[in-house]
C-alpha cells in the first residue's frame, strides 16, 4: 500500500501514502492560485504597479516558500514524537493479514466480495456521481441539500438509484461525519445514530449505567417509558424517515394482500417507528403467538425485520456508493480522501444483526417471513432454500416414525394444552445458528459467518461457539465484533433454557477482533476502533413478560447512546381462571435485600412450613419450586430430614418419573418436588394432589392456574416477599400486588 503515516487528529492512526514530490506540486499550484486572485481583485492603474506588484509577489514567494519548509519540518516533527496510541499495536498486527488478504483476493474475486458485500452490488450503484468525486459528501445537484430521505425523485427509473441519491443528500448534512444541528429532520435515522460523535462527557455518562426515564406516552393497557426526548409523539413525521422506499412499498403491498387495511394505524408501523429511533427497547408484554397471540407475535416480528432489512440494505448502499467514488479516482489521490470521515462505512466484519431465537421452529417461522418481507428485486433465488426446510422445518426427521408409533405420539400430545402443542409442536432443537448473506439479486442461507449479514442462531448453538473459540487457537467468534443491532426475541422461553448464556454472549459482542478478516482498515468506523462500539449498539429485547434477569441484562448492557424505551404495563390477574374452589393462602416472609431472599425464603420454609408438614400424617403433599438452585437446596433439606419425598424435576429421567408419579398417587410418597420448568417442557398433570405448597411464584403466569386446578384438595400455600413483586402482579394484580407488599398484614387469602 506504498509508505504511509498515521493522522494526527483521530483517535487511532490511520496510513496515509506520502508523494513528497506530489505534494509540492499541489503546494504550489495552490499558493499560485491565491496569488493569481489577489492579483485579480487588485487595481493597476499603470505599468509601474504591475512591475512593483510582480517584484513584491516574487519576494512574498522567497518568503513563503521558507515558511512552507518551516511548516513542514514542524509537521514532520509532531508526527515523529507523538505518542503512539492504544490501537498502534492492533493496526501494526493487522497489516501483515491485511497484506496476505490482497494477495489471496486476487487469486479468488470472491473471497473480497465476501469480506464486506458490496463488490456483487457494483452494478447497482448511482451512476449520477459528478466529477467532484474528490469532495466527498458533496451533491450531484449543484451544492444543494439533495433529495430528502425516502423521496422519490429525479430522472432515476430504478429505486435503488434514487435511494442512493438521498443518500448522498443525507451525507452533505453531515461535516467530517458529524451531523449538523439543522440536519436532523433531513437526514435517516440511520446515519444520525452511526454518524453521532460521543463526547468524554457523553461516554462517562453511559459507562455510569444509570438511566432516568423522563417521559411517559399511555397506549391501550399499557405505556411507554423513555430516556432523553420524546419521539412518540411526532410519529406522523417520523413514521418511516429512512425506510428505504423498496422496502416500504413491498410491506405494504404485503400489507394489504393480507387484508389490511389502515397501516397507519397497524400495530407494526407503531412499533417499527419505535425500533427505527435506534433505541434500545424492552417489549415485556408481547403475546406470543403459541398463547393466541398471532395477530400480535406476527407485527412485532414485521417490524424488527423490516427494521434488520433496512439496517442491512442501508448499510449496503453506503459502502457501494463509496466503492463507486473511490472506483474513479486514482491510486494517488485516493489515498488522501480516506482520511475524509465521509468514508468510514464499516466495522471490523461484515455481521451487522444477531437474533437471539429459543427453538428452530421459531427460527424457521422468522426466516419464512424475512424472505417474505424482502423485496422480490433481492431474492430472485433463495440458496439452500430446501437444507433449511428440511433442517428447520417442522415435523422432518432423518428417521421416520412407522404409524402405530406417530399416532401414539399424536395422543399424547392432544392431551396437553394448546399453547404447548403450538410451541413444542414443530422442530424443537434448540442448538443451532445459521448465517443469512444478502446478494445482489438473491438470499443466502447457510453463508459463512464472515460473509453473512444476519446471523440467526439460539443461545445454546451461539455459546457452543464461543467455547470452542476459547479452547481452540484456530478458532474465533469475530464475526460478533461489529454487531449493530441485537434482537432477543421470545426471552421468555430462553428464561426456561438457561438465561446465562444470553448474557455471555451480549458480553462478548462488540470486542475488537483478533485478527482482520479482509477488511480495509482505512474504512472503520472511528468509534469502532475506539472500543465505543457497545455504545452504538441497539439491543431489542422481546418477552411475555419481565424478570430481574431480563431487567439486569437490559440496564447494565444494553448502552446505546441513543437512550432506552420501555414498557410499563399493568396486570389484571390469573386468579378468575382457577376455576375450582380454592383458599388461597399467600404468606409473606421479610427480606432485607434482593439477593437475601433466597435465604429468607429458605429459612421460612423450614421453620414456619417444614414442621407442619413433618407433623401431620396428610400425604400428597406437593411442593412446586420455580428455581432449579432452590429445587436442589429443598432436596438436600428434606434428605437431612429422611422426609418421604419423591422428584419430578427437569433433569430426572423418564422411568424416574414414572415411578414417582405412580409413588405419589399410591401414597407411597408424602411429598412430591416439581419444578416450573419441568411443567413447562412436560405438562405433566399430576394426580393425588391434596396439599399444594407453591415454595416460589412461577414466571409464566398461566401455569399458576395449571398447577392450582391439579389440585384434589382444597387449600393453596404461597410464600412470597416483597421481592416478587414482578411475579406476583402477573398472578393476582397489579393494585392487589402493591397492597400485599406494602400492608402491615402479612398473611392475604383469596378465594
Amino acid at each position: 500500500m506504498g509508505n504511509q503515516r498515521f493522522g494526527r487528529k483521530r483517535g487511532m492512526k490511520r496510513r496515509l501514502e506520502q508523494n513528497p514530490s506530489k505534494k509540492n506540486q499541489n503546494l504550489k499550484k495552490n499558493r499560485r492560485h491565491s496569488r493569481e486572485q489577489k492579483l485579480n481583485r487588485s487595481p493597476s492603474p499603470d505599468d509601474s504597479a504591475e512591475e512593483n506588484s510582480e517584484i513584491d509577489s516574487e519576494e512574498e514567494m522567497e518568503v513563503q516558500k521558507k515558511e512552507e519548509e518551516e511548516e513542514e519540518e514542524e509537521e514532520e516533527e509532531v508526527v515523529e514524537y507523538k505518542e503512539p496510541t492504544v490501537y498502534d499495536s492492533l493496526l501494526e498486527s493487522l497489516r501483515t493479514k491485511q497484506e496476505e488478504y490482497n494477495t489471496d483476493s486476487e487469486e479468488s474475486g470472491d473471497d473480497v466480495e465476501q469480506a464486506h458485500g458490496a463488490s456483487d452490488d457494483d452494478d447497482e450503484g448511482s451512476d449520477s456521481e459528478s466529477s467532484r468525486l474528490s469532495e466527498p459528501g458533496a451533491s450531484q445537484h449543484g451544492g444543494g441539500l439533495g433529495n430528502p430521505v425516502g423521496r422519490i425523485g429525479g430522472t432515476e427509473t430504478d429505486d435503488d438509484d434514487s435511494e442512493a441519491s438521498g443518500s448522498d443528500g443525507e451525507q452533505e448534512l453531515r461535516a467530517n461525519g458529524q451531523p449538523t444541528r439543522g440536519a436532523c429532520a433531513s437526514m435517516s435515522s440511520f446515519h444520525s445514530h452511526l454518524d453521532h460523535k460521543l463526547s468524554k462527557e457523553e461516554v462517562d455518562k453511559l459507562e455510569k449505567k444509570k438511566w432516568t426515564y423522563k417521559w411517559v406516552v399511555a397506549m391501550s393497557n399499557y405505556k411507554w417509558r423513555g430516556t432523553g426526548k420524546c419521539f412518540l409523539k411526532e410519529l406522523d413525521s417520523f413514521l418511516f424517515h429512512g425506510l428505504k422506499p423498496t422496502l416500504h412499498k413491498h410491506w405494504l403491498s404485503i400489507y394489504e394482500k393480507s387484508g389490511g387495511a389502515d397501516f397507519d394505524s397497524s400495530k407494526q408501523r407503531l412499533f417499527f417507528s419505535i425500533c427505527n429511533s435506534y433505541r434500545d427497547i424492552l417489549h415485556h408484554n408481547k403475546k406470543p403467538f403459541y398463547l393466541k397471540g398471532l395477530e400480535d407475535d406476527s407485527s412485532t416480528m414485521d417490524a424488527y425485520v423490516m427494521h434488520s432489512l433496512n439496517h442491512i440494505f442501508r448499510t449496503r448502499d453506503l459502502v457501494k456508493k463509496n466503492e463507486a467514488k473511490l472506483a474513479k479516482l486514482q491510486d494517488n489521490v485516493k489515498a488522501d480522501i480516506l482520511s475524509n470521515e465521509a468514508f468510514l462505512d464499516r466495522g471490523f466484519t461484515r455481521p451487522k444483526v444477531l437474533i437471539l431465537l429459543p427453538l428452530a421452529s421459531v427460527a424457521f417461522r422468522l426466516v419464512k417471513r424475512l424472505i417474505d418481507l424482502t423485496p422480490p428485486k433481492y431474492k430472485s433465488n433463495v440458496e439452500e432454500h430446501e437444507r433449511f426446510y428440511r433442517e428447520f422445518g417442522a415435523g422432518v426427521r432423518e428417521e421416520k416414525e412407522d404409524e402405530d408409533a406417530a399416532e401414539i405420539s399424536e395422543s399424547k400430545r392432544s392431551s396437553k394444552p394448546s399453547d404447548f402443542e403450538t410451541l413444542f409442536g414443530g422442530n424443537n432443537n434448540d442448538h443451532f445458528m445459521i448465517g443469512i448473506k444478502f446478494t445482489r439479486r438473491s438470499i443466502r442461507l447457510y453463508g459463512d459467518f464472515y460473509s453473512s449479514d444476519m446471523i440467526v442462531a439460539s443461545p445454546l448453538g451461539l455459546i457452543t461457539k464461543i467455547g470452542e473459540a476459547e479452547l481452540y487457537k484456530d478458532k474465533n467468534v469475530d464475526y460478533l465484533s461489529s454487531i449493530e443491532v441485537l434482537i432477543v426475541d421470545h426471552a421468555d422461553v430462553i428464561l426456561m433454557q438457561n438465561w446465562s448464556h444470553v448474557n455471555t454472549i451480549v458480553e462478548q459482542l462488540n470486542r475488537i477482533p483478533s485478527q482482520q478478516h479482509g477488511t480495509d482498515i482505512m474504512r472503520i468506523r472511528q468509534w469502532y476502533l475506539d472500543g465505543q462500539a457497545p455504545f452504538y449498539r441497539q439491543s431489542i429485547i422481546l418477552s411475555s413478560h419481565i424478570n430481574p434477569d431480563i431487567n439486569g441484562l437490559f440496564n447494565h448492557h444494553c448502552l446505546n447512546h441513543e437512550g432506552k424505551v420501555k414498557l410499563a404495563s399493568e396486570y389484571k390477574g390469573v386468579l378468575p381462571k382457577v376455576v375450582l374452589q380454592i383458599r388461597q393462602i399467600y404468606e409473606r416472609f421479610d427480606a432485607n435485600t434482593a439477593e437475601d431472599a433466597d435465604d429468607a425464603r429458605f429459612d421460612y420454609f423450614t421453620k414456619k412450613v417444614f414442621p407442619k408438614i413433618k407433623d401431620s400424617t396428610q400425604g400428597g403433599i406437593m411442593l412446586f419450586i420455580s428455581s432449579y438452585f432452590e429445587f436442589i437446596r429443598v432436596r438436600n433439606f428434606l434428605k437431612s430430614q429422611e422426609a418421604s419425598f419423591c422428584l419430578l424435576g427437569e433433569y430426572t429421567e423418564q422411568s424416574d418419573i414414572s415411578r414417582a408419579r405412580g409413588w405419589f398417587f399410591d401414597g407411597k410418597k408424602k411429598i412430591m418436588l416439581y419444578t416450573e420448568r419441568a411443567h413447562f417442557y412436560h405438562r405433566y398433570k399430576i394426580r393425588g394432589i391434596q396439599n399444594l405448597i407453591i415454595y416460589s411464584l412461577p414466571e409464566r403466569k398461566e401455569f399458576y392456574p395449571e398447577v392450582v386446578n391439579l389440585l384434589q384438595g382444597s387449600a393453596c400455600t404461597v410464600l412470597f416477599s416483597r421481592f416478587d413483586q414482578l411475579r406476583l402482579e402477573r398472578i393476582v394484580g397489579t393494585a392487589a400486588s402493591k397492597r400485599m407488599v406494602t400492608s402491615d398484614k402479612g398473611v392475604f387469602v383469596f378465594c
